[in-house]
Parts: C-alpha cells; sequence; structure tokens
C-alpha cells in the first residue's frame, strides 16, 4: 500500500511538473482576433496576456465606438484564449492521474 501511495505521489508531481511546462508553452501560443470589419485587431497568447492592438485610424475618432470595439474584441480574444488553454492544461491534468478509486470526476 505504501508502495501504491508512493507511485501516486511521484505521478502527481510528474503531471504537476507538465502543467507548469505546458503554462509556460502557453506564453508562446498567440491567437490573433479581429472585430468582424477587421479595424481592431488583438494578438493574445493562450496564457491571456495581450501581446499587441492595432486600431484603424477611424475609430480614433469615436471614442465610443473605439470602447464597444475593444470590449467585443477583447472579450472575443480573451475567450478563445482560454478555451485553448483549459483545454491544453486540461487533457495534461487528465493524462496524469493517478487511478485512485473515487476520483472519477477527474476524467
Amino acid at each position: 500500500m505504501f508502495g501504491d501511495l508512493m507511485g501516486m505521489m511521484g505521478k502527481i508531481k510528474e503531471t504537476q511538473k507538465k502543467v507548469e511546462e505546458t503554462k509556460a508553452r502557453l506564453n508562446t501560443v498567440l491567437l490573433d482576433e479581429s472585430s468582424s470589419d477587421g479595424k481592431l485587431k488583438i494578438t493574445i497568447t493562450a496564457n491571456r496576456t495581450i501581446k499587441d492592438i492595432s486600431i484603424d485610424e477611424s475609430l480614433l475618432a469615436d471614442k465610443e465606438a473605439l470602447e464597444d470595439y475593444l470590449l467585443m474584441t477583447l472579450n472575443k480574444a480573451i475567450g478563445r484564449a482560454s478555451e485553448v488553454h483549459e483545454t491544453e492544461i486540461g487533457a495534461v491534468a487528465k493524462d496524469g492521474m493517478p487511478n485512485i478509486p473515487g476520483m472519477d470526476m477527474f476524467k
């Protein structure tokens, strides 16, 4: 039994290491999102860090329109980055979980 516990602990530590490695890799995964008309473009990492924002000159004259564009496009970009992040981290975590009776909720 003690050997099984040590094996599970080792597997959990290995999974934690893989999750951290995946998080570091997700800093290099860039996603581009833009408004439907292409006037605002955002580049974000899969760890939800904004890397670049490109704003069409025509939006600079209308503060309210620019705010609307930013809200809409940033929310789309963050949502997309969150999906990628959760999928990648979830896959690593699921693959590394030891088979513990009663812990089926992680699968």
